[in-house]
């Protein structure tokens, strides 16, 4: 889900992967992946974790804590699965005040804003293109990638 916090810049960079962060402390968690810290790892599905927080959301979605009565998926958490029942129960409270289209997240009317702004906050690092939300310059950059000789790092994003 894409939000306004989305638009600003991640200042800071892991020397390792070059992956960015919005804050010092994401760019510190995200460090335990690469040092050896010591990492969380879920019992159902072998995914780690960085703290034990984030394990524990994680695994409500195994234990079905969450879980849509609707359809089944699950969820971390009860607002995400507030906000998916909207979808079910066809609840759009956030209107753009240009076209009056409705949308079940705010997030997506901040990204559909930009269609009439033109506002382009996403940019490659390779070729400059510009893009609407983060989840287009992701597949866009996975095409640079598969340009690019392996080398083992994800150099330039």
């Amino acid at each position: 889900m894409s939000s306004e916090r989305d638009a600003k810049p991640r200042l800071y960079q892991c020397p390792v992967c070059n992956k960015h962060y919005r804050t010092k402390w994401y760019l510190t968690v995200h460090s335990k992946l690469h040092s050896g810290t010591k990492l969380y790892s879920c019992v159902e599905c072998d995914k780690v974790f960085p703290t034990q927080w984030s394990l524990r959301s994680h695994l409500n979605l195994h234990t079905s804590r969450y879980r849509c009565s609707e359809c089944g998926k699950c969820y971390q958490n009860n607002h995400h699965l507030a906000v998916h029942r909207r979808t079910h129960l066809g609840v759009k409270p956030f209107v753009c005040s240009v076209c009056h289209k409705q949308f079940t997240t705010s997030g997506s009317l901040v990204v559909h804003g930009r269609i009439h702004s033109g506002e382009k906050p996403y940019k490659c690092r390779v070729c400059e293109k510009t893009f609407r939300n983060s989840g287009d310059l992701y597949k866009h950059t996975r095409a640079h990638l598969a340009d690019t000789p392996s080398t083992g790092r994800s150099a330039v994003y």
